[in-house]
């Protein structure tokens, strides 16, 4: 089966463009019209556009194209911040969303919709311009969005998952948050897992997992790739690279 898949987006609809300009370009290639495109989630958060991302995410839904989009953690966190009543995150109580000393992102996201966030402006304020200028059509997008898509050789998903659970087990905390566990088991998942969440500065094979977030929040570029059965390309300009495992994993 083929499939393409996109990382981390972060509110560059800029960069979202160019890589479906370059699997269209594959595309054309292959012959292949129908596969899928996941993009693996964090649409939201310290880019200057989120507000057109989820828009061009929506728009592409409507008229049918074959895209699968799933949920990151800087969308959960969006969608409960913008309830009646503010929320943390259900995991990272620790975290607000609008948060000055670690850039979570959510100020720039609600920038994007005209949304005053003047440092010494009162949460309360902010929290209330939002539930006002954020249509409610991009809550309920991101509410719809899944959580995995798995196929017989690959299991999609945007931060990892729990080693020892099985896949159609894992829980949501995990598939949007996870890093430690997920990142050092060495084992193999069965099927590999292609996720973003942790930014490299490049993709990179680990022989059980494939991390294809390479940055676009911190200035990197956004990365695409085809996958077919196991075997993974990253696209470019020039066409196909292939992406090879630097371990071998039993």
């Amino acid at each position: 089966m083929r499939c393409y898949a996109i990382g981390d987006i972060h509110g560059h609809l800029d960069k979202l463009q160019g890589v479906h300009r370059l699997i269209e370009l594959d595309r054309t290639r292959c012959g292949d019209v129908d596969a899928p495109v996941i993009h693996l989630g964090d649409y939201a958060d310290r880019g200057p556009n989120v507000r057109g991302v989820l828009d061009y995410l929506m728009a592409g839904e409507a008229e049918g194209k074959p895209w699968i989009n799933l949920l990151g953690n800087h969308d959960r966190m969006m969608w409960h911040f913008l309830q009646p009543v503010e929320q943390p995150d259900p995991l990272r109580h620790d975290l607000h969303w609008l948060m000055l000393d670690i850039n979570i992102g959510g100020r720039k996201t609600l920038a994007s919709y005209g949304v005053d966030v003047s440092d010494d402006r009162p949460i309360h304020e902010i929290h209330a311009e939002g539930r006002a200028k954020v249509p409610i059509e991009h809550l309920d997008f991101i509410a719809g969005l899944r959580e995995y898509y798995p196929t017989n050789d690959v299991f999609y998903c945007h931060a990892g998952v729990r080693p020892g659970v099985p896949l159609d087990q894992q829980v949501q905390d995990d598939l949007v948050w996870i890093r430690g566990p997920f990142h050092e088991h060495k084992d193999s998942f069965g099927p590999l897992i292609l996720h973003g969440h942790t930014h490299l500065d490049r993709i990179t094979h680990f022989g059980n997992r494939v991390d294809i977030d390479t940055g676009a929040a911190y200035g990197g570029p956004i990365s695409a790739v085809v996958v077919e059965g196991r075997d993974i390309w990253q696209l470019t300009e020039e066409g196909r690279v292939p992406v090879r495992p630097h371990v071998t994993v039993e």
